[in-house]
């Protein structure tokens, strides 16, 4: 039986906040150093590892975080999540994203139908309608072909779509699949949807208005500002828009529309890059068949996070070692900093996947917590991050855990030789270097270049950034996100934070102000 207990009422947790601390400088200096990097390694799918040598744990703390897991049943309200128990309680929706990349336990009905056939029905219109639009079969009103896809959405509509597609543009061109340009529009300042309509050509694209409910304000509105630009060309705007929404959304039967692929409300917009919220731009862009790599890595990833064994369950041990951070080093954020150019938006998406899910001050049941939740997550691609942030995280006066991911190879296998190294392993080195200088620190007399160490990281390592490898790496990060909400108690699935502010701003838009809001809005000329 499943039972779901606040973090600082769990005998393991208790027990772990009386286990003796690691000096990680002393742990990471010399031969001590270089097992701990050999020993403590998790295989991930994929080829990717996840390397915790590090971090500020020894076998004690180990220990102690396997104990929290089994107490906090991590494993068990995982299997209950994708067996398709009303996991969201706050919205009292079932947590499927899961599901659309593969089928991990039982079958699961909801709403009269089996949802991984739903799921996968929707990828495989996705996919015809692609491989037309490729083909010319499906084209603008002058029969000609699309060479842009424009996706209008805002939050997990726009955050994980753009980072995925980023992630793979330069490994499609290289391996022959890049069919179209990707562009995104999210902002509801006119300065995005404005700038990205002078940049392409409107006649040949096509737009994909990404939007659940079908009243999502920001995204309605830069169709408007799309349609009208549309419209202005001599366009017909139902030649070149498509929806991705519910099936109860008003747009879901428009005319307005070429075609429409549905997701449902057992999916959160921070989960849905494996939907058709990711699915339809990234098969328009780079082919149905990468999209399919992309969902086999996630599956292979998910799989992992079912172990029991949290030494063989990647995602559950990165997790704990978060919260052993967060809840007893008293750690308040965390840095995510990917040695890779492709994931230059991959941090942007964890920030809202994280922060998003977890950053909740009551729990399940809408009582207050008295211990602290979800870390401020933040980061930027190495080298540029080190010529930017990496002075506080070395020198300044909060130990911010690190949390870097590298590549053996390049995605485009274009590289110089300069002073007898490449690129690629300049950057690599580079990512090396900083792990052992962040842990271990340097003496100096002068204050100033005093480096104290301490500074715990965690790396994950893979071969390549790819369709496969970059499925892997988002499941891991999702399924992290998971297994913390579950440690903290909270639900990881709602969102009321977003809430409020949108509330006023139709307030402030239909001039029903007082007080301080009315002096804002006068001072905004609104």
């Amino acid at each position: 039986m499943i039972t779901w207990n606040n973090l600082d009422t769990l005998a393991s947790f208790k027990e772990l906040e009386k286990v003796e601390q690691v000096n990680l400088v002393e742990a990471m200096t010399g031969e001590s150093g270089a097992e701990r990097v050999k020993n403590y390694s998790v295989p991930m799918a994929e080829g990717l590892t996840y390397n915790y040598a590090a971090k500020q744990v020894d076998d004690k703390i180990l220990a102690a975080l396997a104990k929290l897991a089994d107490e906090a049943q991590l494993a068990e309200k995982f299997e209950a999540l994708y067996n398709g128990e009303v996991i969201n309680t706050g919205e009292k929706r079932l947590v499927l994203h899961h599901m659309t990349r593969g089928q991990l336990g039982e079958a699961v009905e909801a709403d009269g139908v089996d949802k991984r056939a739903f799921y996968t029905e929707q990828q495989a219109k996705i996919a015809d309608f692609a491989n037309k639009v490729h083909a010319g079969e499906i084209t603008n009103g002058a029969g000609e072909k699309f060479t842009t896809v424009v996706q209008i959405g805002i939050g997990g509509s726009d955050l994980g779509p753009r980072a995925m597609y980023l992630a793979l543009e330069n490994w499609a061109k290289k391996n022959v699949t890049f069919k179209m340009e990707a562009k995104f529009i999210s902002n509801v300042d006119p300065d995005d949807a404005a700038g990205v309509l002078n940049s392409v050509d409107v006649a040949h694209s096509i737009f994909v208005l990404v939007s659940k409910s079908g009243t999502t304000l920001e995204t309605l509105t830069n169709e408007s500002f799309v349609k009208d630009a549309l419209k202005n060309a001599g366009l017909d705007a139902s030649k070149h828009m498509i929806a991705v929404t519910s099936e109860t959304s008003p747009l879901a039967k428009s005319d307005d529309y070429l075609a429409a692929f549905f997701m449902d409300d057992y999916i959160g917009g921070r989960y849905s890059s494996t939907s058709a919220v990711g699915g339809a731009v990234l098969s328009l862009a780079f082919g149905p068949e990468v999209f399919a790599q992309f969902l086999d890595g996630a599956a292979a990833e998910d799989v992992l996070s079912k172990n029991k064994d949290v030494f063989k369950n990647p995602a559950m041990l990165d997790a704990l070692i978060g919260v052993y951070e967060r809840n007893v080093l008293g750690y308040p954020s965390t840095a995510v900093l990917p040695y890779s150019q492709a994931l230059s938006r991959f941090p942007a998406h964890l920030q809202q996947l994280d922060m998003e899910s977890n950053g909740k001050s009551v729990n399940r049941f809408g009582e207050p917590v008295d211990y602290s939740t979800g870390p401020v997550i933040f980061g930027e691609p190495g080298t540029n991050g080190q010529h930017s942030f990496y002075q506080l995280l070395h020198q300044g006066t909060d130990i911010v855990p690190l949390q870097f991911v590298g590549y053996k190879n390049s995605q485009m296998a274009t590289d110089v030789v300069i002073q007898d190294s490449t690129s690629q392993q300049k950057l690599c080195a580079n990512v090396a270097a900083q792990i052992v200088a962040f842990a271990c620190g340097k003496s100096d007399e002068n204050r100033n270049k005093n480096f104290e160490g301490g500074r715990p990281s965690s790396i994950i390592i893979g071969e390549q950034v790819n369709p496969g490898s970059l499925g892997a790496l988002l499941a891991h990060f999702e399924n992290k996100v998971m297994f913390q909400g579950f440690v903290w108690n909270v639900n990881s699935f709602d969102q009321e934070g977003v809430q409020l502010g949108k509330v006023l701003a139709k307030r402030v838009l239909a001039h029903e102000t007082e007080g301080a809001l009315k002096v804002f809005s006068d001072l905004l000329n609104i």
